[in-house]
């Protein structure tokens, strides 16, 4: 699927362009500072059930999940270089799940949050809308190496 997906999805097609960001250079409501954001909040916890890897609704093995649905070719996440590293995909929860081009769950966005965190728990970003719909994922340093 890594080769159907860089195949076919270039950034033209893409929605989501991913980018490594500065936390310090972030206004106040996109950082994880901001209540809502917090990755000590419960609601942007991973042993949450909406978030949880655990949940088959954010395993990569359901359909709407997985690298071999052709929705998530529409859905691919590039970097400014155009290489396409992974894709999205929205639970029923509402939790938005980042995955690699091989199915591996790399970040999720909590519903209500503003933030991507990782596996783990730990801030990872932010979600941005993208012109044209879809997203723009704003990550750290760190994260941007999870793909």
């Amino acid at each position: 699927m890594a080769f159907a997906l860089s195949l076919a999805a270039m950034p033209a097609l893409a929605d989501a362009p991913l980018f490594v960001l500065d936390q310090s250079q972030l206004p106040f409501d996109l950082g994880p500072g901001a209540p809502q954001n917090a990755p000590s909040r419960q609601s942007n916890s991973p042993n949450a059930a909406a978030n949880s890897a655990a949940s088959p609704a954010n395993r990569s093995s359901a359909y709407g999940n997985s690298p071999s649905n052709p929705a998530n070719e529409k859905r691919v996440i590039f970097t400014a270089d155009g290489a396409v590293i992974g894709y999205y995909a929205q639970s029923d929860a509402g939790t938005l799940n980042l995955f690699d081009v091989a199915g591996k769950r790399v970040a999720y966005r909590p519903r209500g949050s503003k933030s991507l965190f990782s596996s783990d728990g730990r801030w990872c970003g932010t979600v941005a809308a993208a012109d044209g719909g879809g997203f723009a994922f704003g990550v750290t340093r760190s994260c941007a190496g999870l793909f």
